[in-house]
């Protein structure tokens, strides 16, 4: 992927979004040119060079939590570019995963062969804690608390031919009235690139992933990988496709960045409880920033600034959604606090990111279009 901007341009670019925001290589490969397609399959073009490949096998992968104490499963450099590995194990039957490929007609390939593996042998956290099947954590040196880590999101090739959605009894946005659990299989058309599950209805697919994270300080302990957070986690926030950039607080040494509960295709809200849940590779090219600390994770594309409010009370994501917005457009862009609150309330679009990961999110679109004296480069 060839760059638009000189290297001090996107420096000076990185420096502007970020100002004032408040050990191992077990099963990991290090290559100099490695393709990002998997034996499963994949809908992504031409693969991009990658530094290493860390592979969702047993070893690499994480149930459900995040902490300053679990080991890394590889160490890569400020500056790498990774390939990492994600499955998803929603709406398969953790007693009997065979029989859930035989019975809805899908293959027991690799792909297949890597959620059982997943299931089977990687053990839940013993506390307690439940969540995500996740890949890492990945130590990315020079990462120190009080950085920021840009992730840039360079490829997310899908996996496999397929992908899942659960309607649950009690899940979801109305836990209340579904009666039955159900699960859908979304199968995909590679032509259209759509994917579905009903005849006469083609949900495009837009990859993302929905969990991406650093540990948490260590004085949190361990925690689950379900409700999001100030250093990321299970934001689910579907603009956060190829081309993308997600920023996030470095809390501990190393970063131990974790990914997973990747997704095909969601609309704003994951009102179901899921998306069109799948197995994707994340390729993203790794970024610390020393000394600028983020309060609130950000993510930015190459048309929007997007600033993150999250809390329990939906009421409360709003505010603490503007509130980032306004800090952004004024700390940032340089304008009086009214100024900011003007522009957001003509000019940007708030999104409900998801409304049912205990933590609710929504999400502010910021513009770059709107500020026209102002000039935002980008690394695509």
């Amino acid at each position: 992927m060839s760059s638009l901007y000189s290297d001090e341009e996107k420096q000076n670019s990185r420096r502007s979004f970020l100002k004032k925001s408040a050990v191992g290589g077990v099963a990991a490969l290090s290559l100099s040119t490695l393709a990002t397609t998997s034996s499963a399959g994949t809908l992504a073009a031409a693969p991009i060079k990658s530094d290493h490949l860390i592979r969702s096998v047993p070893e690499n992968l994480v149930w459900g939590y995040f902490g300053a104490d679990v080991p890394p499963v590889a160490r890569i450099k400020d500056g790498d570019i990774a390939s990492i590995e994600t499955i998803s194990t929603v709406g398969i039957d953790q007693k009997d995963p065979e029989g859930f490929f035989k019975s809805h007609n899908l293959p027991l390939d690799q792909h297949a062969q890597e959620i059982i593996d997943a299931l089977k042998k990687v053990k839940p956290e013993p506390s307690g804690i439940r969540g995500h099947m996740l890949t890492g954590p990945v130590y990315i040196e020079g990462a120190e608390p009080g950085d920021s880590l840009e992730v840039r999101i360079m490829d997310l090739p899908i996996r496999s031919t397929y992908g899942i959605n659960a309607v649950r009894v009690g899940g979801g946005g109305l836990p209340d009235e579904v009666k039955t659990s159900e699960t859908f299989i979304y199968r995909y058309d590679k032509k259209k690139s759509t994917a579905s599950t009903v005849d006469g209805v083609d949900v495009p697919l837009r990859p993302f992933m929905g969990v991406m994270a650093l540990s948490p300080p260590p004085e949190k302990g361990r925690v689950s990988s379900i409700p999001p957070d100030f250093f990321g986690g299970n934001l689910d926030i579907k603009h956060l496709v190829k081309g993308t950039t997600l920023y996030l607080p470095v809390s501990v040494p190393g970063g131990l960045f974790t990914v997973g509960d990747c997704h095909t295709a969601q609309g704003n809200g994951e009102v179901s409880g899921t998306a069109i849940e799948a197995s994707l590779t994340l390729v993203a090219k790794f970024i610390v920033h020393k000394a600028k600390t983020l309060k609130q994770v950000r993510a930015e594309t190459p048309t929007h600034f997007i600033a993150i409010g999250l809390d329990p009370d939906l009421r409360q994501a709003m505010k603490n959604a503007l509130m980032e917005a306004v800090k952004f457009i004024s700390e940032e862009l340089d304008f009086t606090f009214n100024q900011a609150l003007s522009i957001a309330s003509t000019g940007v679009d708030f999104e409900v990111s998801q409304v049912v990961d205990r933590t609710l999110g929504v999400h502010a679109m910021i513009p770059k279009s709107i500020f026209t004296k102002k000039k935002f480069p980008y690394w695509t």
